[in-house]
């Protein structure tokens, strides 16, 4: 992964396929955001831009939200998010390092972000594999600490349709960003 990366872990997600709604949970994550004077990107591909809209339907968003790149093709993450070909090649547009490298990618272009989200992902109905099933999506999760980046992954496989994938990865995103931050589950349950 081209040594960009300060470390990488995975992330012990909240096992929801659904439920939670994306517009209160930005609402949380921008509260969050804005106690510490941070800013947060992301990074999209199967979500084609709707965690950037669930975040930006959010009033005074500007505050907490940089920037928001739709990377669907290989060569957009590569080229806008400087993921290495290499990367995509070994492991699959749909995979924990190219996701974790598009989460990077963000804060490497962007001095203003603190954090960063990416999903990358096979919402369907088509494009499953034995391997990689429809629903399946990847999360990569960056955040600055100190001269460098730290990195966490997570990938969950959602049931239904193409709509309830790309819903459920908001929501999964939203609240893994809640996560690195360091709010507790339980804190999220109110929302």
């Amino acid at each position: 992964m081209h040594g960009r990366i300060g470390s990488t872990r995975s992330l012990a997600m909240m096992k929801r396929d659904e439920g939670g709604d994306a517009v209160e949970l930005a609402i949380r994550l921008g509260k969050e955001l804005a106690r510490r004077g941070w800013m947060l990107g992301t990074a999209e591909s199967c979500t084609g831009g709707l965690l950037a809209g669930a975040i930006t339907s959010v009033p005074g968003s500007s505050r907490w939200f940089d920037r928001g790149y739709v990377t669907y093709s290989n060569e957009a993450k590569a080229v806008d998010l400087q993921v290495p070909t290499e990367t995509i090649d070994a492991f699959g547009a749909v995979s924990e390092p190219v996701a974790v490298e598009m989460a990077n990618g963000v804060l490497l272009a962007s001095r203003a972000s603190h954090i960063a989200v990416s999903t990358t992902g096979i919402a369907g109905p088509e494009g499953g594999t034995p391997g990689k099933p429809v629903g399946l999506v990847c999360f990569g999760f960056a955040m600055r600490a100190g001269d460098g980046i730290t990195t966490l992954a997570a990938t969950h496989t959602f049931q239904g349709d193409r709509a309830q994938v790309r819903h459920a990865s908001v929501v999964f995103a939203l609240r893994g960003v809640l996560e690195m931050l360091g709010v507790r589950e339980a804190e999220l349950d109110v929302v």
